[in-house]
Order: C-alpha cells, then sequence, then structure tokens
C-alpha cells in the first residue's frame, strides 16, 4: 500500500516514571533497525531558525530489531461469529435499511456469510448502482444475480430483502421516497445453504476483508423462513421465525452490535464505523439520539475508516523513575531510513519538579493528526528536502488515513481520530506549510509548541509537561500545585474534564498562561473503551473542515452535545480572557501596546525592558507574533470586568476574515462591532478577587516570535516578566 519503508508509532503519547510504552516497527528492510532515545528540545529544521535540535539520552532504550513489515486494513465493518449457532436449511430471509454514499462504485457488501475457511458463500451487495446477491449454488460453486433495471442513488434511503428457496431467489427493492409499490426480482436457481461460520456487515467478508460499504446501514435481520417480508406485512421486517435483529440503537457508546433475536448473535464494530447516525425513521422532532434512539439506529461505515492500525509490539520501554519530563522521541533507523516516534513523559503522579507546568496538547495533535492540506502542492517537497525536514506528507500518503480536517472517500467528514497509528505530522521535523515568505518556518502544533520548550531551554527555566491526557483522566489532580500552567500555541480541543480541570486551577488560585490562539473551541469526547478514539461533531457554526449532518450534532461516546465551546455555554473567553474572532492566511502582524498599559502600575510591570510600543513585528511563524487565528477579549462573552487590554494587533494581512460566529449578516456582526474591527488579537492580563492571574496573547504565531533574534527580543522579554511574576 505504501512505498515508505519505515514507520512506526507507540501506544501512548504520554506517561509517568513507572508507566510502559510499547513501540510497533514496519520495516520492508532485510536488516535489522536500531532503536535508540533522544530528548527533542526544538523540531525546528528551518536552516535560519533556532536550529533542529536533538539530545541523544544516556537512558537505556531499545537496541536491534529484526525488520518486519506490519500491513494495515482500512475500512469499518460489522463481525459476528456464527459458529454452530446457524442451521439453515431449505428456506432464509433477510432484509435492511441502506443509505449509499458512492453506490457507483464496485463490490460493496452489505451483508455477506462466510464459512469456515472464510470465503463468502452469500452477499448481498451494491453494484455500480445496483443490487446484487451472491448465492452459493453447490459444492465450490457460486453465481451473482444482479437486479438490472433499480438504479439506486447517493444519500437516498432504501429497504432491502432476499428471500431464499432451495430453487428460487427473489430480490426486494423499497425506495423510501417513493409511494409506488416495491419492486421485485425472482431468479430461478438451485442454492445450496452452507455451514455459516461468520456474518459480515458492510463488506463482502475473507482474509483479509474487502468490498467495504459506503453508507448507512440500519436494521439488519435475519429469518428463517421466506416471504418477502415487506410485500407480506406491509410492516418491514415484520415475520415469524426471527433468527437475527440487529438493533444498532443500543449499547450505542461501544463499539458492540446487540442482536435482539433469540440466537444472540452479537458482534463488534471493526475500525470505529460512525454511530448515533439517523435512520429512515428519523422525523427531525428530535437531535438528541439518547431521547429517540429508534431513529438513530444507523451506523455509517466507510471504506476508508482507520483507527487503530494494531501492529505488533516491537519492544517497550518503562519510564524510569528520574527521567526529566520532556519531549521525548524513539528513532528508529535502517538502511538509510530514519524515523521518528514522539512521546511525552510527565513527572511522577504528585511530584512537583517545577513551578511551572506546560500542557501539550495531544488531543489537538491527534484530531489534526495527518491533515492532507488542501492547499497542499508538490512544490513543497522541493523545500522538504532543502531543510532536510521529515519527508513524508499525509496528502501523498493518504493511505495511512487522514484527519477531521479531510473527508472520507464518500465526502462525509471524518470525525475520529486515533494516535495508534503512523502520525506524519507528530514527527519532530515536519513541515505544516511548505511555502512561506521570509524566515517563516511554517510550523504547528507539536512542531511549533518547541519554540517555547527551546525558549524556556535556553533561559533555564525549568518545567514540567502534562499532557491533555493526563489532564482528562485525573482534572485537577494532574496539575494543582503548580504556579502557573502554560498552553503552547493551539489548545483548540478540549473534553468536559480536560477544561474542567483548567477552570478548576484558575478558580483555586493558578496563574494561566495562554500563549496561543483559537483555543479551548471544539468540544470532543474520548472513548469509553479506553482504545484512544476522540470523536469531534461539526455542527451549527465555526470555523468547519466539514458539516454535521442534520440530527447527528450528538456525540455518540457520551451522548453530549457537540461542536463548539462557545455553543456549550463556555466560550473561550470564559476561561482565558479571549476567544476566536478572525482567520487568514498563514500571516503575522505586530502588537501595539496600549499607552494606558504603560502607565498604570497594574500592568507596567510587564513590559519593563521593552523598548518600544510596537512589538512582535519578527518570527518563525508567519514572520510576526499575531497572526493566522486571532482571540479577542469579549465581555459579553464572559472576558471578565478586571481584564486589562494591554495591547492589540493591527494591520493584519488582506486574507484575514471575521470567523462565522460572529457574523450575523455580510454587514452586522454579534458583538455590534464592525466586521473589520472584529480582525485584531487581543493580549490580556488579569488578576481575579481569588489571586489568580491570567495572561493571554490571541495568536497562534505568538511563540514562533520568542526565539528571533537568539530569543533577543520584546516578545521574550515580555514573556519572562510575566514568568517571573507567576511564579512567585
Amino acid at each position: 500500500m505504501s512505498d515508505i519503508s519505515l514507520l512506526g508509532y507507540c501506544d501512548k503519547l504520554s506517561g509517568r516514571p513507572g508507566d510502559e510504552i510499547s513501540f510497533k516497527v514496519s520495516s520492508n528492510n532485510s536488516l535489522p533497525y536500531v532503536a535508540s532515545l533522544v530528548r527533542v528540545v526544538c523540531a525546528d529544521p528551518n536552516p535560519e531558525g533556532p536550529g533542529f535540535t536533538l539530545e541523544k539520552s544516556p537512558i537505556a532504550f531499545g537496541g536491534r530489531f529484526q525488520s518486519r513489515y506490519q500491513p494495515f486494513y482500512p475500512g469499518s465493518y460489522g463481525l459476528i461469529s456464527a459458529r454452530s449457532k446457524i442451521k439453515l436449511t431449505t428456506k432464509l430471509s433477510l432484509s435492511t435499511n441502506i443509505w449509499p454514499t458512492t453506490p457507483e462504485k464496485d463490490n460493496q457488501g452489505i451483508i455477506s456469510f462466510c464459512d469456515q475457511k472464510g470465503k463468502p458463500v452469500f452477499c448481498l451487495s451494491l453494484e455500480k448502482c445496483l443490487i446484487s446477491v451472491l448465492v452459493t449454488t453447490g459444492p465450490n460453486q457460486t453465481k451473482r444475480f444482479v437486479v438490472p433495471t433499480e438504479i439506486i442513488k447517493p444519500r437516498n434511503w432504501y429497504y432491502i430483502w432476499v428471500d431464499l428457496s432451495i430453487n428460487k431467489i427473489q430480490i426486494g427493492i423499497k425506495d423510501y421516497k417513493s409511494f409506488s409499490q416495491p419492486s421485485k426480482f425472482v431468479y430461478e436457481t438451485q442454492i445450496e445453504f452452507p455451514e455459516i461460520a461468520d456474518i459480515v456487515l458492510a463488506a463482502v467478508g475473507g482474509h483479509p476483508v474487502t468490498g467495504h460499504f459506503n453508507g448507512k446501514i440500519d436494521s439488519p435481520k435475519l429469518y428463517q423462513e421466506t416471504g418477502s417480508p415487506y410485500i407480506r406485512d406491509d410492516k418491514p421486517n415484520k415475520l415469524p421465525n426471527i433468527l437475527a435483529d440487529w438493533n444498532f440503537s443500543l449499547d450505542m457508546t461501544s463499539t458492540k452490535i446487540i442482536d435482539q433475536g433469540p440466537l444472540k448473535l452479537n458482534g463488534i464494530l471493526i475500525n470505529m464505523p460512525t454511530r448515533a447516525m439517523t435512520g429512515p425513521q428519523w422525523t427531525g422532532e428530535e437531535m438528541a439520539w439518547r431521547h429517540a434512539p429508534e431513529q438513530y439506529g444507523a451506523i455509517h461505515f466507510h471504506d476508508d475508516d482507520i483507527y487503530d492500525f494494531g501492529w505488533e509490539t516491537d519492544f517497550k520501554f518503562k519510564i524510569p523513575t528520574q527521567m526529566k519530563s520532556g519531549l521525548y522521541a524513539a528513532v528508529i533507523s535502517c538502511c538509510g531510513n530514519e524515523d521518528f516516534i514522539p512521546f511525552f513523559v510527565c513527572p511522577p503522579q504528585g511530584k512537583r519538579n517545577s513551578r511551572l507546568c506546560v500542557l501539550a496538547s495531544t488531543f489537538t495533535y491527534t484530531i489534526y493528526g495527518n491533515h492532507a492540506r488542501p492547499n497542499f502542492h508538490s512544490s513543497w517537497l522541493n523545500r522538504i528536502k532543502e531543510w532536510n525536514a521529515y519527508p513524508w506528507n499525509p496528502a501523498v500518503h493518504k493511505e495511512y488515513g487522514l484527519s477531521t480536517y479531510n473527508f472520507h472517500t464518500d465526502g462525509s467528514g471524518i470525525c475520529h481520530a486515533n494516535h495508534k497509528r503512523p502520525i506524519f505530522s507528530l514527527k519532530p521535523g515536519y513541515i505544516t506549510f511548505g511555502e512561506t515568505e521570509g524566515k517563516c518556518s511554517g510550523l504547528r502544533h507539536l512542531q511549533a509548541d518547541t519554540h517555547f520548550y527551546f525558549w524556556l531551554e535556553k533561559l533555564n527555566i525549568p518545567y514540567d509537561i502534562i499532557t491533555d491526557q493526563e489532564l482528562h483522566d485525573e482534572g485537577i489532580d494532574a496539575i494543582s500545585g503548580y504556579h502557573a500552567l502554560s498552553t503552547g500555541t493551539h489548545p483548540e480541543y478540549h473534553t468536559t474534564e480536560s477544561l474542567n480541570a483548567i477552570q478548576e486551577f484558575r478558580d483555586q488560585g493558578g496563574n494561566l498562561l495562554y500563549l496561543g490562539g483559537n483555543g479551548f473551541y471544539w468540544k470532543i469526547a474520548t472513548h469509553k473503551e479506553g482504545n484512544g478514539t476522540l470523536e469531534i461533531r461539526r455542527n451549527e457554526g465555526g470555523i468547519r473542515a466539514w458539516a454535521a449532518e442534520p440530527g447527528e450534532y450528538y456525540h455518540a461516546f457520551d451522548g453530549g452535545y457537540g461542536g463548539l465551546w462557545r455553543r456549550n455555554n463556555r466560550p473561550p473567553q470564559k476561561l482565558a480572557g479571549v476567544g476566536f474572532t478572525a482567520q487568514g492566511n498563514f500571516h503575522g502582524s505586530y502588537y501595539r501596546i496600549d499607552p494606558d498599559a504603560l502607565l498604570n502600575e497594574a500592568t507596567a510591570w510587564i513590559f519593563e525592558g521593552v523598548k518600544t510600543d510596537i512589538v512582535g513585528n519578527y518570527g518563525f511563524s508567519g514572520n510576526g507574533a499575531a497572526g493566522f487565528e486571532l482571540d479577542r477579549a469579549d465581555y459579553r462573552l464572559g472576558t471578565e470586568e478586571e481584564t486589562k487590554i494591554i495591547a492589540r494587533s493591527e494591520n493584519h494581512h488582506e486574507s484575514f476574515v471575521p470567523v462565522p460566529e460572529e457574523l450575523l449578516t455580510h454587514i452586522t456582526t454579534w458583538s455590534g462591532e464592525t466586521p473589520e474591527n472584529l480582525i485584531r488579537a487581543d493580549m490580556v492580563y488579569q488578576q481575579s478577587l481569588n489571586g489568580s492571574q491570567l495572561f493571554s496573547v490571541g495568536s497562534i504565531t505568538f511563540c514562533g516570535s520568542l526565539l528571533f533574534n537568539d530569543g533577543s527580543n520584546d516578545i521574550s522579554t515580555i514573556v519572562k516578566n510575566i514568568l517571573a511574576r507567576f511564579m512567585e
């Protein structure tokens, strides 16, 4: 599937001393590969930047391991073991509802039966807009029947049934949009009923499983008799002698599929298809699937679903007791090929090695994982080669699974993300934007966050790292006791638990530095089975890569309402003083310091040593400290009254526009300001009544300015002053 000869990933993105991390590697090379450990100080490959800096770790790690290729199999389906449970004789009926999204594609299994060897012996499928049925006609013999006239259209509900007897097959199709009678097609043929080992839903079956279906399936059923389920009762699926009745609206938050029939043919979902989807019975009167689960009995399957590659473990690493908190990477190399497998080491639980805790936004990294950017151009590969940057890009290698900022092959938005696969965008040296001007490195996320890590190292400011996962799992206990908590450049995605932890930290008097932009924006959910999968529903508004279908705004994982935290009554301004207001291309501008902030004793200390009132008109991210995505204060949205706007950006690139949730019409806005005035980043300082202090910069590109001129600049001075006060 790929010409990449060496890749790896680990089962956890973070751990504490005593925790064990498992590393999974696929190598096409004939020679063994070597694994070693480095500490990632700076992940920027820009030759004009601060420098790609790795420190070899003295800790015993890895070694030599035999190369082996580990395959992966995209495509979701349902798998049900039917061994010794179904005894077919001379009659069988099956029925289901389907909502295909790529009916023109051939070989899309809807329901298939496999024998003991995994060979399909029956299959109801979709073949280039036509329904077909494969049946067994004798020992090692099968025959396919294709309905010749009933054209299946995309994004339309159909009720399909099949009757099988020893000498006849009948296929029925009912279009839910049509008031006409169902279509019936009868074929005379000899049918043999072999023993069934497995039932596969939404694929053809076999080893490996192939023929994946794109679209929704709802309420598949099996009956031990014939009689055309729809025609006989005029009510779909109402026949006696039922064998299996799979109700996808049951146990919706799990990967289980439940059979309400007498044989209890329960199954599992492979590769995490999307649940809590509207079915043919959805009326539009209820938007929450928990309130009307019978209307949400559909599962959306995709031929490119992938969430966990399931590779076998090559080696493990138990984090030593005294290992310094920070960003590390396993470096695997073989025959001139090299790959990085990054992970974070957190301090021992309950121990504080510093007064400063830095939050690594691993949920955001995962949600963006393998983002194939729509503006990618092959010329980017030239810069990657010139800079000796990380060589692989998801826009070129989509087979490794894309991000929730991309679409499935059927055009639906990807709403699940998992880190248990090779994620190119997580690798040190990866470039997000391959065509930038000036000294811009074109970095985002993990790589951009290392600008802050490296700056702390240069100034000898000790810090611990905690990730979103610890925040989600442990709540306030993960960060209580620190004097200050700092974000990186883009803490965009949060669960209820992780957001609560930060809010509680502030409520208890902790100091927060929000050194990014477009943070605390989208609400996500984690899967209850602990498989590392995150879910996002992009509903209503906001800057969105895709839009959720009507009625599909609630998470399947926890039943909670998805979308923007702002739509969940938790605008970013309530936590961080500022919230998303405008976006443009990857260009940065500067801040102008408010004269009152220089004169006011409460804020003048922030600018001690700053030379001019214009700061940040430089940097390795967009060439300016205020750029790409901008946040502003808004007292109606939750910015506290005592919050002071100490600087404001200006003179932004012509590509910048207000975000959709701020616009009411083309000339009016939610805040009442002009659209042009919403294009700004507000730098704010706040001291709450409980003693908690807040410093927010409202810009994704801010940290890219810290290391400019080797860290000797006004942005660096401002953050030094803030940290000195916040860590007292």
